[in-house]
């Protein structure tokens, strides 16, 4: 039987203390008192100081004015830079070490995707990381497209998708579609055709794939050299729908493309530390900042973020055992940019210090299902090394699910988000999601609730994403559950890296073995729709 999240927290609490405070604690108490038990901090992180925080991201998206890109919290534009100012205030007024950190981001300005002949329409268009500029005006080429059902796509994943078609022209313009490959991949292959521009179409298999396509195009796979990359392309590569792609593919096609050259642009990474006693053991968490150019991104991610924050502010009088730090990460829809310079730009002395890394990215989708990454691959093997003591994360976080009674799911240990350089790194990670744009079944419908048939954030990468675009059972869950996370590990990491630490202050207290997933993703990517490859 699943609990609300108000008996969830009553169930927890009642098992960590046998008295219930009559009142929660006022939040001028919350602040400054040292909420170093479950009880304490549980009844501080709230789900309405999530959402004041997710609130204020909102109306910094609404008040900005950025001349390319208003309305967003997008890298590179004044909406970014205005929520660095709220987080990084926050914390250093509640007593943090506070660190900016430089990172060099791409900025792209709005593309033009014009069908010329045999009609002539203006299409939604973007820019894909990794694109050179220019302006191509000529002859659309199909490459490998599937566009009848079920449409399974391996468009451009092969340098023989290009063989036999006429490239020799000054302005040849690639058509492909998603599937199978990175889409780096396509546009590589495209390039070395000679193809002066790359149109990368929507694959149009499923309702989740469909509208237009605009992601990171810096990943490449073997046998390219370089693979994974990040590479860079000679040659303007956008996206399309899959609609728009397939009047394009009509005979006799032609178009113009525009991408103007991109700038480079700073933004920051915001880091913030609190010192435990033992300061070579760092326990993180992090979040990604930034939003899409398409709009405020609340739930993708003022959600991680909004729960991370609380969850730091209300931990800042804490002494703790082990040292604490927090990540909210710049460009992250650029290509997991912040949180790789972050991480690349560490002493391997400095990485040794990292216990281990958590990561939040999307944790109140409206059509929400609970999932954690599957670091110990009991349902997805994983495409990506694992390092040795993730899965005990994993275990804490499926237990607390299990404790509250809650049922949750696996998602793909991928590297598809911001922990993707730590554990390149070999630092333990894990995570938690409640989805992107993958559609819900009607068994994840009788078991979470929700619609079925339609995505588990309907408004992914949309404008729509807003402080409505939540679900206020998931983001309470989550953020409770992100906060005995790090309290856990903020005493000890022994189950993770083998180093003794202390149990967490307050009455004994033991985390049922977890549950296990339900088991709906077979034969499927655990729901991580994230569209940073292929």
């Amino acid at each position: 039987m699943r609990l609300t999240a108000l008996a969830a927290a009553v169930a927890l609490t009642t098992a960590l203390s046998p008295q219930l405070a009559s009142a929660a604690p006022s939040a001028d108490a919350c602040a400054d008192r040292a909420n170093n038990t479950y009880q304490k901090l549980l009844e501080c992180v709230t789900v309405e100081g999530v959402r004041a925080h997710q609130e204020a991201l909102q109306k910094i998206a609404d008040n900005s004015t950025d001349p390319v890109y208003p309305g967003t919290r997008a890298a590179g534009t004044d909406g970014y830079d205005d929520s660095v100012d709220y987080v990084a205030g926050l914390l250093r007024d509640a007593g943090y070490q506070v660190t900016l950190d430089p990172v060099d981001v791409t900025f792209n300005f709005p593309a033009v995707l014009r069908q010329l002949t045999p009609v002539a329409a203006e299409y939604e268009t973007g820019v894909f990381t990794g694109s050179g500029s220019g302006e191509v005006e000529g002859n659309v080429i199909p490459v490998d497209l599937n566009l009848t059902p079920p449409r399974a796509s391996t468009s451009g994943c092969e340098a023989a998708d290009f063989a036999g078609k006429d490239w020799s022209g000054d302005n040849d313009i690639a058509l492909v579609q998603r599937g199978t490959c990175f889409f780096g991949t396509k546009a590589y292959y495209a390039e070395q055709a000679g193809a002066e521009a790359i149109i990368i179409m929507n694959q149009g298999n499923t309702p989740d794939r469909e509208a237009l396509i605009v992601a990171d195009g810096t990943s490449i796979d073997e046998p390219i050299p370089g693979a994974p990359g990040p590479v860079t392309h000679g040659i303007p590569v956008v996206g399309a729908s899959f609609a728009d792609g397939a009047a394009l593919a009509a005979p006799g096609s032609t178009a113009y493309v525009q991408v103007l050259p991109a700038e480079t642009r700073s933004d920051y990474n915001v880091i913030a530390e609190l010192p435990g006693k033992n300061t070579e053991n760092v326990v993180m968490a992090g979040a990604h900042l930034d939003s899409v150019i398409e709009g405020p991104g609340i739930n993708d991610n003022g959600s991680g973020s909004a729960a991370l924050l609380e969850t730091a502010l209300k931990m800042a009088e804490l002494t703790p055992q082990n040292t604490i730090r927090f990540g909210w990460w710049a460009a992250e829809e650029q290509g997991l940019v912040g949180s790789a310079d972050y991480v690349n730009g560490l002493s391997a002395a400095e990485r040794d210090r990292i216990a281990l890394y958590m990561n939040y990215d999307m944790v109140g989708s409206p059509n929400y299902i609970f999932m954690v990454y599957d670091a110990d691959e009991s349902t997805f093997e994983a495409p990506v090394p694992v390092p040795a003591g993730s899965e005990a994360i994993e275990d804490v976080y499926e237990s607390y699910y299990t404790k509250v009674g809650e049922l949750y799911e696996d998602t793909e240990f991928s590297g598809r988000s911001d922990y993707e350089a730590f554990i390149l790194a070999g630092i333990p990670s894990s995570g938690l999601f409640t989805g992107a744009e993958v559609i819900k079944t009607e068994e994840q419908e009788a078991i979470w609730g929700g619609t079925a048939g339609e995505q588990f954030d309907p408004c992914y990468h949309e404008a729509c994403d807003t402080i409505a675009n939540n679900s206020m059972h998931a983001l309470e869950v989550n953020s409770d559950l992100i906060a005995f996370a790090m309290l856990t590990f903020a005493y000890s990491t022994e189950s993770v890296n083998g180093v003794p630490g202390k149990k967490v202050p307050g009455p004994a207290f033991t985390l049922p073995a977890p549950a296990g997933p339900e088991g709906t993703f077979a034969g499927e990517d655990g729901g991580f729709g994230h569209s940073h490859d292929g």
